[in-house]
Parts: structure tokens; sequence; C-alpha cells
């Protein structure tokens, strides 16, 4: 089976997502800038997505198949089922996708070094 890697540092960073049982390759996040209402990044907290700080953005959830996720540190683990993202559009309609994070769980905080984890979907680590 073939592998497939999409990385933020991309030139044109893409996400694999699905939406209405369809996947799809979306823009992962705007450090592109070709939007210039969406934030420069490609996370965004659950915090804010629950807070409602998303609400008017027509945004809408999907998930983010992976079978591996890269640290910046270039820590690699294990994802069972996949990463909540939400997908928005910009400006001109455009579907844009920012993967949903929250505070490191201790564990992957020592395992990566980092603060912030992808929101898993049916896995903690």
């Amino acid at each position: 089976m073939p592998e497939y890697r999409f990385l933020y540092r991309e030139p044109r960073p893409r996400l694999p997502v699905v939406r209405d049982g369809a996947l799809r390759l979306a823009r992962w996040g705007n450090a592109t800038r070709r939007s210039l209402v969406l934030p420069t990044t490609g996370w965004t907290w659950r915090e804010s997505v629950e807070g409602g700080l998303w609400a008017r953005s027509g945004g809408v959830f999907v998930d983010i198949p992976a079978s591996y996720g890269l640290e910046r540190r270039g820590v690699w683990y294990t994802i069972e089922t996949g990463i909540r993202g939400l997908l928005v559009p910009d400006e001109y309609g455009r579907a844009v996708c920012y993967m949903i994070c929250e505070p490191a769980s201790h564990y992957y905080r020592v395992m990566t070094g980092s603060d912030r984890m992808p929101m898993f979907i049916g896995q903690r680590i």
C-alpha cells in the first residue's frame, strides 16, 4: 500500500479530510497567507472552537485520517484512527483545514517536547 506524507512545512501544505463520507484534499491552514482573514497558522485550539471563536466562520468538523504523526522535533508516533479538524471557507469560498489541538498530556509532552497535541479521534496518548 502506498504511503503519503502531508507536512505543514511544504510550500503548499495540504491535508486529507473526510467530509460527508468523501475523502478530499484541503489546504492546510494559512501559512502562505493566501487569505487575508484567516489565521496564519495550521492549528486551532479545541478551547477556541468550543468557546465559539469560530462560530461565524461557517466551519464544519472533519476527520483527518492518519496512521502516524510527526512532531516538529522529529518524533514520530502512531495514530489509531485520525485527528479532528475544522474545515472553514476563506474569503473566496475555498476550503481551508485547521487541525484541532489541545493541551498535551504528560506522556505526549515528555515524548515530543510539545505543549500541544492533536485532538485524536477515539484515542488518548
